[in-house]
């Protein structure tokens, strides 16, 4: 299977994009399967936490360029393009809203969509052979898979102008001095310390986890006003909650919450 999931007894599943679907992952042929592992992860309640990586030398190195000539060839390359950003940015856009964690594990190239679906992860951890890049502007296209939403968010807008006009790859400690991803790991640990951040990250009662990613998104758009009462209905929405009822009673007990 090109592209594998296999669920930790610690409530994460890891899907691994193997083979053809690490190499040409936004194809008609690999994106749905991608994401139909992806989908099939976030709408399984035993699952916390997704770890997302590639293999090999490849993360998700971004299209299948031989379609795209024969798209060009047969005057359909619009219709195409459309098909696989009909996959894609759904699929970005669930990952976002989900209480389910995403963590990206890059071992190698990532670009294109390929960046896109690490930067739509709430926290990516690289090795020291993964390799970031756009590389739209050499294919004479504009970027997609939420790229310049998502990254401007992370590094800020005049460094993503750079990195996307001047078509530029960064290396794992470039990406980590920039901010783009959070931790840089030897290539042996690089799925365990993955699993470590989702195992974290993820024990957080749902709501939380849901509200957190939502407030962090919407922040940038909202007046300080607006935002305050944004807060506010979520938080009082907490209230309501067996996280909530838990929490407290895991104070008052001098204890760790447990949240399911």
């Amino acid at each position: 299977m090109p592209v594998l999931t296999d669920k930790l007894d610690d409530n994460i599943a890891i899907v691994t994009m193997s083979g053809r679907s690490a190499t040409q992952s936004f194809s008609m042929e690999f994106l749905p399967e991608i994401a139909t592992a992806i989908d099939s992860a976030l709408n399984d309640a035993s699952v916390k936490a997704i770890v997302i990586t590639g293999d090999g030398k490849f993360f998700s190195a971004g299209a299948d360029i031989n379609a795209f000539a024969e798209a060009i060839e047969k005057s359909e390359a619009p219709q195409l393009i459309r098909e696989l950003t009909g996959v894609l940015h759904p699929l970005i856009s669930r990952m976002r809203q989900s209480s389910t964690i995403c963590v990206a594990a890059i071992n190698g190239a990532c670009a294109g969509g390929g960046l896109g679906l690490a930067l739509a992860c709430d926290a990516r951890i690289a090795s020291p052979q993964a390799k970031i890049a756009a590389s739209y502007s050499g294919m004479g296209l504009s970027p997609d898979g939420g790229t310049t939403w998502l990254l401007p968010r992370l590094v800020g807008n005049q460094v993503s102008r750079k990195f996307f006009f001047e078509n530029t790859i960064w290396d794992a400690e470039e990406s980590l001095h920039k901010g783009a991803v959070d931790e840089v790991v030897e290539p042996s640990k690089l799925v365990a310390r993955a699993v470590e951040v989702a195992k974290l990250w993820s024990s957080w009662g749902p709501h939380t986890k849901e509200a957190t990613k939502h407030l962090l998104d919407v922040q940038t758009h909202h007046d300080f006003e607006t935002h305050l009462k944004h807060e506010r209905t979520l938080i009082e929405a907490a209230g309501t909650t067996d996280a909530f009822r838990e929490g407290v009673r895991a104070f008052i007990e001098k204890r760790k919450p447990k949240f399911d």
